[in-house]
């Protein structure tokens, strides 16, 4: 039975894409499940983060860089490999993320609580919806007490896109980890960052789960 392949886009830069494929990958793997992390964009920020990441340090992660029309190849691949693809896709509409996108089982879709972020989301999920992939929005980096973040969320799914229960905090813990090549799910420290990304993994998890399967 293949794995499933998720990806992270949003045509935004700055949303926080490979903040979030880091975390949700080390969270699976956490948990139990064989991950693979696939680098698609041009920045190559997974990448780096993943060559930060200490040696001896576990979970290791599979990392895999394609481009152009090899994507396609290596994602299915990889599923065939792997119980969760992670896949950071370029912060445009360009070949790759297409290929991305279309192969995924569920786009996960990071949006920052603002108007404009909400705004330019619309062209991530058309993406999406003309690849016939369901999107899955999760607000990130939601500042304490934001009544923006409810109506960014309320206008979202007025739009009729399906919104992430779980939601990321703006927190400090997330980019200092990445510093160092980990992610607020290594170790044993236990941290509000932590308990959000696993709420966020296992409901991810779960809607996965729900999906038919889809045709590789």
């Amino acid at each position: 039975m293949a794995g499933h392949i998720v990806t992270i886009a949003q045509q935004k830069g700055g949303a926080g894409k490979t903040t979030l494929a880091a975390n949700l990958a080390v969270a699976w793997a956490v948990a139990g499940r064989s991950v693979a992390i696939v680098d698609i964009d041009p920045q190559a920020s997974l990448s780096q983060w993943h060559g930060e990441r200490p040696a001896g340090t576990e979970p290791m992660l599979h990392l895999s860089t394609v481009a152009g029309w090899r994507a396609e190849k290596e994602l299915r691949s990889l599923a065939g490999q792997y119980d969760l693809v992670v896949v950071d896709s370029p912060p445009h509409a360009e070949t790759e993320a297409r290929i991305a996108v279309r192969n995924a089982d569920l786009v996960i879709v990071p949006v920052q609580p603002s108007p404009m972020d909400l705004w330019a989301t619309r062209p991530t999920l058309e993406l999406a919806a003309g690849e016939g992939t369901p999107a899955l929005a999760v607000l990130n980096r939601v500042p304490p007490r934001a009544r923006v973040a409810d109506e960014v969320a309320a206008r979202l799914a007025a739009l009729g896109v399906t919104v992430a229960a779980a939601q990321l905090g703006n927190r400090t813990g997330f980019a200092a980890a990445m510093m160092e090549g980990l992610t607020v799910m290594d170790g044993n420290r236990r941290s509000t960052a932590r308990e959000e990304i696993a709420a966020l993994a296992a409901e991810i998890a779960q809607r996965l789960a729900a999906l038919p399967e889809r045709r590789r």
